[in-house]
């Protein structure tokens, strides 16, 4: 789920980024400059704005008379809560993105614009076959970040101050989390050292099933316009 959000907001914001418009340079630092916090203080940061008692976040939607999670002590929604955590650095998505929207030769778009094009199509047959490489890039680095998320869900453990790690009820026991468990609380190395070879192996076959896909689509693409 995270990774096909954190393309989707990552373009979206550079889209907006790359638009000719007074204070652009503001805008663009505003857009990155979350992305450079660091982990450990990403989460401390959510765990107070999504706190289920005096949180910003659930006073607004009490505001609203809207339903209020339980967010990190909730089961249901403790992921969700992760999810926004890992999203708030998406600014390093979109500084990939708009560096491949500066490559497009600005030429393509005023002679799709002479032709009656709009912005729609212009974004789907132009922007985003340019954009082929810069997608295929964060799609395989995406994966791999996300597949290693350890620390935001230790923060929430910690923050808990439970023993098992995994709040509640093991809901953020992440794969990388788990890891760490059997390693230095269980001292089980044997089967922590499998398991990160485990998960070495499904990163480099699911980065090598990308390219082929990749190479797949790119091909179609070349004979359908040939």
């Amino acid at each position: 789920v995270g990774v096909p959000l954190s393309l989707g907001l990552g373009l979206f914001l550079a889209v907006l980024a790359n638009q000719k418009i007074h204070g652009q340079g503001i805008y663009r630092t505003l857009f990155f400059l979350p992305s450079v916090v660091p982990a450990v203080a990403t989460a401390l940061l959510f765990l107070w704005v999504l706190n289920p008692r005096y949180g910003m976040v659930n006073q607004l939607l009490g505001f609203l008379h809207l339903p209020q999670p339980g967010w990190m002590a909730s089961v249901t929604w403790s992921k969700p809560g992760l999810l926004m955590m890992i999203l708030w650095g998406v600014g390093s998505n979109m500084v990939i993105f708009l560096a491949g929207l500066q490559g497009i030769p600005g030429q393509m778009y005023e002679a799709a614009r002479l032709d009656g094009a709009r912005a729609w199509t212009m974004f789907w047959r132009l922007t985003v076959p340019n954009l082929s490489g810069v997608i295929l890039y964060n799609v395989v680095t995406g994966m791999i970040g996300l597949s290693q998320v350890f620390t935001q869900a230790y923060v929430i453990a910690g923050s808990s101050g439970a023993i098992s790690l995994g709040t509640p009820a093991q809901s953020t026991l992440l794969y990388n989390l788990y890891i760490y468990q059997k390693a230095f609380q269980d001292l089980d190395m044997g089967y922590a050292s499998a398991m990160a070879w485990v998960l070495t192996i499904v990163t480099m076959a699911l980065t090598l099933a990308m390219f082929m896909v990749y190479d797949r689509v790119i091909g179609l693409e070349g004979g359908a316009r040939s």
